[in-house]
């Protein structure tokens, strides 16, 4: 990889990371669910300038952009507004990757090979030591299930990918902006429904800078900026190169919360979290290991 586009990756890196610690900001003046709607409706109307709509049939649009836009996203933000803290949300949220690997098994029929069954295990020791953890100080148990919920609805979001680039179709960011068109009406439906119109009133009426400034980067430099730049790495290099990178993406969160919002995690987490990490590397690095283990009948 060029020095440039090593300096591209880790930019995206922090874009990512940081994006926790927005989200955050994001929530202290606007509820989730709004929060969510008015996000997708800047990534569609801005997005869709500079980005060609996809020749992909628009059912598709829908049936991936629920998933990963819509449920990932309303389940996240709200965890964030019901105690989860930024920092742990972005490395409990790579449970995707785990959840990916399961649904693959079950819809897809896709074998899961040795060493991802032992880094699924391991992963799922460390989330379930961060639950168990009994720190409601820096979580709350509906935080973190909200948070699952999450990972979950990303890795759906996975599986219909998969699905719509196993049928002909490029599914790259260009679906990504295009399809943002769809998730702003079930998220305006379920403000209007939880959070209700008084409290969509005031946060509209009381709009703030920092309100607008989160929304600018959460629709811009996290989506637009974020997944123009991983496909265009993605275009150049191959997806195993890439995609161990965003492995990054929860050091960043949760350095970047502790800076930025003087969150702390207890030592039990930090076990927890190590655990998850190790789990994720396992799950990107093992067969790589493997294939490098020499025959025994080589010996």
């Amino acid at each position: 990889m060029s020095n440039k586009d090593m300096l591209l990756a880790l930019c995206i890196v922090t874009i990512w990371g940081v994006n926790f610690v927005i989200i955050a900001w994001g929530l202290e003046g606007m509820p989730p669910l709004l929060l969510g709607g008015i996000r997708f409706l800047m990534v569609a109307s801005i997005g869709s300038l500079f980005f060609k709509r996809p020749a992909i049939p628009i059912k598709w649009w829908v049936a991936y952009a629920i998933p990963i836009s819509f449920l990932q996203f309303a389940f996240l933000f709200s965890a964030m507004a019901f105690g989860m803290p930024a920092g742990l949300a972005s490395l409990a949220l790579q449970a995707q990757a785990l959840f990916t690997l399961l649904f693959a098994f079950l819809i897809l029929k896709e074998a899961i090979k040795g060493y991802q069954i032992v880094a699924i295990a391991v992963a799922v020791m460390g989330l379930s030591i961060i639950a168990f953890s009994n720190n409601t100080e820096t979580m709350t148990a509906l935080g973190f299930g909200l948070t699952m919920a999450s990972a979950a609805s990303w890795a759906l979001g996975n599986i219909c990918n998969r699905t719509i680039s196993n049928r002909g179709y490029k599914a790259n960011v260009n679906l990504i902006i295009w399809s943002a068109w769809v998730p702003p009406i079930p998220f305006f439906l379920s403000s209007w429904y939880f959070e209700g119109s008084d409290l969509i009133i005031s946060s509209l009426v009381n709009f703030s800078w920092q309100s607008l400034a989160s929304l600018v980067y959460l629709s811009i430099c996290a989506t637009i900026v974020g997944y123009g730049l991983w496909s265009y790495l993605l275009s150049r290099y191959p997806a195993a190169q890439i995609a161990p990178l965003s492995l990054g993406v929860p050091i960043v969160g949760i350095t970047s919360a502790s800076i930025l919002l003087s969150e702390s995690i207890s030592q039990m987490q930090w076990i927890g979290a190590s655990l998850v990490l190790t789990g994720l590397l396992m799950n990107t690095f093992g067969g790589r290991l493997k294939r490098r283990v020499p025959d025994a009948k080589s010996l």
